[in-house]
């Protein structure tokens, strides 16, 4: 009786796939996979069943416990390149595979294009000054608290890496808030509009800050004598003048591209336009020196729904309808290898843990200085505050690019520190739901109490 409970048929199945893959594994491992043509794509399909069999069981696992997804995947990803502790190295190749790599990278770009098109320049328009300016401040506090605390527990670390420390405390997580207060019913509300406003603003801001630390990293690289405030004024003014160019030429061109595409016969177009936007923008980010995600997330800023009417009112999809498929093959892929590259033996470190402690307090602290934007007395300011803390994807998708960028041959991010951001991540992104509900709440209680009185 009680086997016939624990062989339920998920259990079984489930116990089916990861016997059956250990096996595939196994046979490929034992043949020398890698030596020819045929059992390198071999290789890269057991890693993709892997790893998309990881995010979804991860993903399910913690949205029953209504957290977001993105977390299972992550820690997922953490469990399985960390069996090697445990002596099972059989996953270790999908580490250092190239194209899982470059299917991660993809799989970020796609992400960041569809962030940007769930937002748009006109709502940006919208949401006024408060949401401006809740922004500015959520950036600035979390990027001087990121610095000062990366001066305390890195002080033999060059200024660059402090600096990017900083960086990867100022963005906010859109997608987690969003959801969140949509489960709540509080999507409508002020507070609502004016945290997914700033959030969207703050990502802009964010994405800019990045691209001029990046571009500071790499100007230091190749110049060995560091750069002025002229250089760094030119990183600036060019990291804006892409993302301001690209809205500008955006929006007066792809009315006229999707116009010439709307007269082509064969299946597809819309979404090959979409597509080659995206990539066509993320290239020229990444050839003057900003990361590939600036550059989508501008293209999904520019294509608006309105440009591409010609498609929809003949019954084809939306660009976001077209795109998510994509996205739910290749977006987990990232972050599943994201957790695969955190060594879960640096945890022991004291100092790490310490590291990560401080940090996650001045990235939760940093965000609440949004409020003092806020003069309106009647919106529940402590509650827009707690909805910019999540860093979610978007620290991931910061400390990944870290993790690739050397100064003097040295990593901006080596294994310690990026353990001690995904740390900051996980409790960002895990404390938000139950305080932001709980603030909510409260707020409504409060309102009602005034009005009876």
């Amino acid at each position: 009786m009680h086997i016939a409970r624990l062989l339920t048929p998920r259990r079984v199945i489930l116990a089916m796939v990861i016997i059956g893959v250990y096996l595939l594994y196994s046979v490929a491992f034992a043949s020398g996979g890698g030596e020819d043509g045929h059992s390198e794509i071999a290789d890269v399909l057991l890693g993709l069943i892997v790893i998309l069999l990881a995010a979804k069981l991860g993903g399910d696992l913690f949205e029953r416990f209504h957290q977001p997804a993105v977390l299972g995947e992550l820690i997922m990803g953490m469990i399985i390149g960390n069996l090697g502790l445990l002596g099972l190295e059989i996953f270790e190749p999908f580490k250092h595979s190239l194209t899982l790599e470059v299917l991660a990278e993809i799989g970020v770009i796609i992400l960041l294009f569809e962030v940007g098109l769930e937002s748009s320049v006109r709502e940006m328009m919208k949401v006024g000054v408060t949401s401006f300016m809740v922004a500015t401040f959520g950036v600035i506090a979390p990027f001087f608290l990121g610095w000062g605390v990366a001066i305390l527990f890195l002080p033999e670390e060059s200024i660059y890496i402090h600096i990017f420390i900083g960086a990867t405390l100022t963005a906010t997580s859109v997608g987690i808030t969003a959801r969140v207060l949509q489960d709540i019913g509080k999507i409508r509300t002020r507070e609502a509009k004016v945290i997914l406003g700033a959030a969207v603003i703050d990502d802009i801001m964010g994405l800019v800050i990045l691209a001029v630390v990046v571009g500071i990293i790499d100007a230091a690289n190749s110049g060995g004598a560091g750069i002025g405030s002229f250089d760094v004024f030119l990183i600036v003014a060019k990291a804006l003048g892409f993302v301001i160019g690209a809205i500008v030429i955006g929006t007066w061109l792809m009315p006229r591209v999707f116009k010439m595409g709307s007269k082509l016969k064969v299946k597809g177009v819309l979404l090959s336009i979409a597509l080659l936007v995206c990539f066509l923008l993320a290239y020229i980010a990444s050839e003057i020196g900003l990361a590939p995600i600036v550059g989508a997330f501008a293209a999904g800023l520019i294509l608006d729904e309105v440009y591409y009417k010609d498609f929809t009112d003949r019954g084809e999809h939306h660009i976001e309808e077209l795109i998510n498929p994509i996205g739910v093959f290749l977006v987990p892929i990232f972050f599943v290898r994201m957790g695969m590259m955190v060594e879960l033996i640096t945890f022991t470190h004291t100092s790490i843990l310490a590291f990560a402690g401080v940090m996650t307090l001045a990235a939760i602290l940093g965000k609440q200085v949004c409020s003092l934007a806020i003069f309106d007395k009647t919106m529940n300011r402590f509650a827009v505050g707690l909805g910019m803390i999540p860093r979610g994807e978007v620290g991931l998708i910061f400390a990944g690019i870290g993790a690739k960028l050397a100064i003097d041959g040295k990593d901006v991010v080596n294994t310690g520190t990026y353990s001690a951001v995904v740390i900051m991540v996980i409790v960002t992104t895990l404390v938000t739901p139950p305080l932001l509900k709980m603030s909510l709440i409260r707020g409504d209680k409060k309102k009602a109490e005034t009005k009876n009185k």
